[in-house]
């Protein structure tokens, strides 16, 4: 059996490792899970627009996928979790799945929350990759 390898994101990963006592990413084998990656930047800022903020989000999942080998076209599994749901968020959330999986369908589950870890976020992607 693999033994899983657990990584940081350089920069907000090693800050959130150090303080909050977690890992960016675990892989297992070919198999990469990733922990919750919300639409801040390197100093936990995060964009006015829910737009920015959901495409950033999708720049760290990108990010924190490259630590553990992967990227978007090996993802299988989507996870998001919403603040509210207007209309803009499955616009951007569609239009970037189409950007960064052009060629991969993979399955989502896109959930309603009253609250995330950050007083701040409005989303937060969790997703499965498989590397081929």
């Amino acid at each position: 059996m693999d033994q899983p390898a657990f990584f940081a994101t350089p920069g907000y990963g090693d800050t959130m490792r150090e303080t909050m006592h977690y890992s960016q990413a675990v892989k297992i084998g070919n198999r990469v899970e990733i922990s919750g990656q919300g639409g801040w930047d390197n100093d936990f800022a995060f964009p006015e627009r829910l737009e920015d903020e959901i495409a950033q989000a999708f720049a760290n999942v990108e990010r924190t996928l490259a630590t553990a080998g992967a990227s978007w076209q090996d993802v299988v599994h989507v996870n998001s979790y919403h603040i509210g749901f207007p209309p803009e968020t499955n616009e951007t959330m569609v239009r970037l799945f189409r950007q960064y999986m052009p060629q991969n369908k993979p399955i989502w589950t896109e959930t309603g929350v009253t609250a995330l870890g950050n007083p701040h976020m409005r989303v937060e992607i969790r997703v499965t990759a498989i590397i081929a």
